[in-house]
């Protein structure tokens, strides 16, 4: 029996492609591809000539049986247009049936828009939300972005240049005005990264009009949760307190963390006082400490 390749092809850069996934290719009886004009590109620039058949959102299901018969005589490898097949790609419902059917499943990793937006985003990578692309229908689009407004962890999503500016006005309007960044033709020459908010990002694709692909990374909501956890549970009492009485507000934090820099602290070290003096999770301190406006500084009174 045969196994299935799930070989993560390069987003942009045709040089980011590892030697496993090279020789996986290479040795493969078949490689299913999204588009087999695109992957022929790729396989000829590294000289493979193994045959590809298409594997597409509209015949993926008609595929399965195709290539469960293939898997019967050799190695099988799912490859998607860029990055790892079955992440906003076909991918699904073939690897649901290989397993279905006693075939190995086998990931071969390597570039991934999704954390390559986000490690370079500057945003929290601790926890975050991969939404692949947001829904067409403004409608569903704000629905959706309402039912993550409250999570802490980071979103991460993408979106097509002509929903650009209508989906970055639905995330100020229900977000508020977060930090994100916006990347776009990641590993191309024209990459570009817009480190903003909101509000700046929306403004500058609207005095130029959005082009190329775009990954998404918008910080969650910082001042959730954030209290360290106590020793013992808390009563029912306090569970039921409302959240402005249980922490203190996002603006008194940053205004102790404004009085310790004009003081000459370090992020470090203000966002480890702040954590101890007001008993908060000082990685999430130290995120209000970044997200600070560049103020003028007041001088250090001498003594």
């Amino acid at each position: 029996m045969g196994t299935l390749y799930l070989v993560s092809t390069p987003i942009g850069n045709l040089e980011d492609i590892t030697l496993r996934a090279l020789r996986v290719l290479r040795e493969v009886g078949l490689i299913a591809a999204e588009d087999v004009r695109l992957t022929q590109r790729l396989l000829a620039r590294y000289q493979i000539t193994v045959p590809c058949i298409s594997y597409h959102e509209h015949n993926k299901l008609a595929k399965v049986d195709e290539l469960l018969t293939a898997l019967v005589q050799g190695d099988v490898a799912l490859v998607a247009d860029s990055g790892t097949p079955g992440m906003s790609a076909p991918g699904f419902e073939l690897v649901s049936a290989c397993i279905a059917a006693g075939y190995t499943v086998v990931p071969i990793p390597g570039p991934s828009a999704p954390l390559a937006a986000l490690v370079s985003s500057g945003i929290p990578t601790d926890q975050f939300i991969y939404l692949g692309f947001l829904p067409r229908r403004g409608a569903e689009r704000r629905a959706l972005l309402n039912s993550l407004a409250e999570f802490p962890q980071t979103l991460v999503c993408f979106e097509a240049p002509h929903r650009l500016n209508d989906a970055l006005a639905d995330m100020l309007a229900i977000l508020g005005d977060r930090r994100m960044a916006a990347a776009r033709e990641l590993t191309r020459p024209q990459e570009e990264f817009r480190r903003q908010r909101i509000s700046q990002v929306l403004a500058y694709y609207t005095a130029h009009r959005p082009r190329g692909d775009f990954t998404l990374v918008v910080e969650g909501r910082r001042w959730a949760a954030v209290r360290k956890p106590q020793a013992q549970s808390p009563s029912d009492a306090e569970l039921r307190l409302p959240p402005e009485e249980q922490l203190p507000s996002e603006a008194a934090v940053a205004a102790r963390l404004r009085e310790l820099r004009d003081l000459g602290k370090s992020g470090s070290a203000a966002a480890r006082q702040v954590a101890r003096e007001l008993k908060l999770n000082k990685s999430l301190v130290y995120q209000i400490w970044i997200g600070l406006d560049q103020e003028p500084r007041t001088q250090t009174p001498e003594s």
